[in-house]
């Protein structure tokens, strides 16, 4: 189930266990069969209420950083990485577009990869960044395996960025290394 498309009160209302109307299908027949029939919808319909939670506290989490600098709320940002892609089986690479105040203007996944990689590409990620307008930029991609020091290829990625946005008046403030809850700022380690 895509939960990004559902509204705000369709998700409530999905935790609530409200309405089983507006459940995913397999959710929904879940809450209406008889425990014999199927043993596992208690844990299929809480996993549902669950994402649809999660989905919620996302939205509310980036809603605020639309509002306050990013850096200023460095656990929110993090938070938000947590549950956006710490729990993702395949690398994802996302772009924090800022406003000159540093406030997000828009979070996009700009890269997707396998279980062990991603292919960025400069040129995208500074055509991206000219598109939202944006004065800064954080970059974030997860390691699947849990192990969230940054690599040779993510120092070296870090670089190559820096140095392709700043041509175009872009800052890259971070790039975060999101490792199961563990999210790691490689410019709290020096190494933007």
């Amino acid at each position: 189930m895509k939960y990004e498309l559902l509204s705000d009160a369709q998700l409530a209302a999905e935790v609530l266990g409200r309405d089983t109307s507006r459940l995913p299908r397999a959710a929904a027949r879940c809450a209406e069969a008889s425990p014999e029939e199927n043993a596992a919808s208690p844990r299929t319909l809480l996993r549902h209420r669950l994402d649809a939670a999660r989905e919620l506290l996302k939205r509310e989490l980036q809603a605020r950083l639309a509002e306050e600098p990013v850096l200023g709320t460095p656990d929110r940002l993090r938070e938000w990485l947590r549950l956006h892609c710490g729990g993702l089986e395949r690398e994802v690479f996302l772009g924090l577009f800022l406003d000159n105040q540093l406030r997000l203007i828009e979070a996009q996944t700009l890269f997707l990869g396998t279980l062990t990689q991603t292919s960025v590409y400069p040129r995208e990620v500074v055509k991206a960044a000219l598109v939202h307008n944006a004065a800064a930029l954080a970059v974030a991609h997860n390691h699947p395996s849990g192990d969230g020091r940054p690599s040779r290829a993510d120092e070296y990625l870090t670089q190559v960025l820096k140095a392709s946005l700043a041509m175009v008046d872009v800052r890259l403030i971070d790039h975060f290394i999101v490792a199961g809850d563990r999210v790691v700022s490689m410019a709290e380690q020096g190494l933007v």
